[in-house]
């Protein structure tokens, strides 16, 4: 699904567009002024430090043969302080924990877009799929401020539900390649849809501390027929 929204994978029918133009009618690099992706795992092959990590973001910004200039370091600079890394600018990328590279590489895509705005996009892959429960929640806290800051509209592809629920106020599930249900949050993250997603039955309550549905599995839907 990422892909196809990114427009590096062509939809077997219909059309994805970004205000009104199909994806196919703009060029990459047009395209990656206004979307960026965030992969679930980054490696890189040599000793980049943040900031240097962070610039890479700026490449559709630059002609042939250019380099980064000053506006473009600034630009680098602004997007480490909008995720908090803005101290690390001078570390090696693979000293930092998990959750640090994952910020960072949530800057170079801030940077990739610029200082955002109407009609950028962030796609982000399972962002929070290696890290430990703090690091998930400074991420999610991230998104949020990320979303209503900056405007930006985010996507983002999760098998946590939880996770989805603290952040989302859309959800879209899909099931076989297929949209199971979509809509608001609260009307989508229900016991029936999640025993249809995943065989599961769970407990769908609004947490009074967090302020949002949480969701906890019970049993295998077929737990009673001996399976």
């Amino acid at each position: 699904m990422l892909r196809v929204l990114a427009g590096t994978l062509k939809p077997g029918h219909g059309n994805v567009t970004l205000d009104g133009v199909e994806l196919s009618r703009l060029s990459r690099t047009d395209l990656a002024r206004r979307m960026a992706v965030v992969p679930q795992e980054t490696h890189l092959a040599f000793d980049f430090s943040v900031l240097e990590v962070v610039l890479m973001g700026r490449y559709p910004h630059l002609g042939t043969f250019e380099v980064e200039g000053p506006a473009d370091v600034a630009i680098a600079r602004d997007s480490l302080a909008a995720t908090g890394t803005r101290v690390l600018e001078h570390r090696p990328f693979d000293t930092l924990s998990g959750g640090e590279k994952q910020r960072v590489i949530i800057a170079a895509a801030l940077a990739q877009i610029g200082r955002g705005g109407r009609s950028s996009v962030l796609l982000l892959d399972e962002p929070t799929a290696a890290l430990d429960l703090a690091y998930q929640l400074e991420i999610a806290a991230l998104l949020r401020d990320l979303r209503q800051r900056l405007q930006l509209a985010i996507v983002v592809s999760t098998h946590d539900l939880n996770f989805a629920a603290a952040l989302c106020r859309t959800l879209v599930l899909l099931k076989d390649g297929q949209v199971l249900a979509a809509g608001a949050t609260d009307d989508v993250l229900t016991p029936a849809n999640i025993r249809a997603l995943y065989g599961v039955e769970a407990d769908v309550q609004r947490h009074p501390g967090a302020g949002h549905l949480v969701v906890v599995p019970v049993a295998r839907a077929d737990a009673g027929q001996g399976r």
